[in-house]
């Protein structure tokens, strides 16, 4: 079960949640959405059931009250969620502790030659699952947030972030953490070419580790803006410390 499965199942016992503190702490969603640091549209739909709360929603959510908004699951037999399944590589939980946490992500702008595409990514041991899971979140064009599952297998040392949805699927291929914890590789999923056309596409991705303190610039970052020379040589990274090659 993928990730984004898992916080739509979740979704209506969240939002129930949600509309409770609000009517206790009689604030408003327009404070709420500020407290947490996202977008007052973003809470609505989710609240509507329009869109699902994305794990990185939600915890800033739960950051932002205090208080735990995602149901408990039931404990389970350690051996029936501390292992990921073969087919993603068998890894342990207690070994991928490490790539837990949240990621300022960089790509190429597909629309804006020369731009920097800047949002979040966060990743998480999904424990009804057993398995770790990521949720993108803070994308200019939230409609296309992605969510799925990881794969790590010991053959390639590759860290795999892979969205399934109705058999389509987009793939991130990352390799091994930088002394920082940083992690570097190539995305491929599909861009919006001529009226309703689907054009696959491939570009350096860059994942770099934040702490909770840390909230970066994101969005459409072009050239001259504060944080694009920055940025821009992390994508660099990608290509001239040899983690993707592009051959044409």
């Amino acid at each position: 079960m993928q990730d984004r499965d898992l916080l739509e199942a979740e979704t209506r016992e969240v939002g129930h949640r949600v509309r409770e503190q609000l009517a206790r702490r009689r604030i408003s969603r327009q404070a709420l959405a500020d407290m947490a640091k996202i977008s007052l549209s973003t809470l609505e739909k989710s609240l509507a059931g329009t869109r699902p709360f994305t794990l990185a929603t939600t915890i800033r959510l739960e950051e932002a009250l205090g208080v735990v908004l995602r149901p408990v699951a039931p404990a389970k037999p350690a051996s029936s969620h501390e292992m990921a399944p073969e087919d993603m590589g068998a890894y342990a939980r207690a070994a991928t502790r490490w790539i837990e946490g949240r990621y300022l992500t960089l790509r190429p702008s597909f629309g804006s030659p020369g731009d920097i595409f800047g949002y979040v990514t966060t990743i998480r041991w999904v424990e009804e699952a057993g398995h770790l899971g990521f949720a993108e979140s803070q994308r200019l064009d939230a409609r296309f947030e992605q969510a799925g599952h990881i794969s790590m297998p010991n053959l390639s040392g590759h860290i795999y972030l892979v969205t399934n949805v109705a058999g389509q699927h987009r793939l991130a291929i990352l390799g091994r953490p930088t002394i920082e914890g940083s992690l570097y590789g190539l995305l491929t999923t599909l861009q919006v070419g001529a009226g309703s056309q689907l054009v696959p596409v491939a570009c350096p991705l860059a994942l770099v580790k934040l702490d909770a303190a840390t909230e970066p610039l994101l969005g459409r970052i072009p050239p001259g803006a504060p944080a694009h020379n920055e940025y821009r040589a992390m994508l660099d990274a990608a290509k001239q410390g040899d983690f993707v090659r592009f051959y044409g």
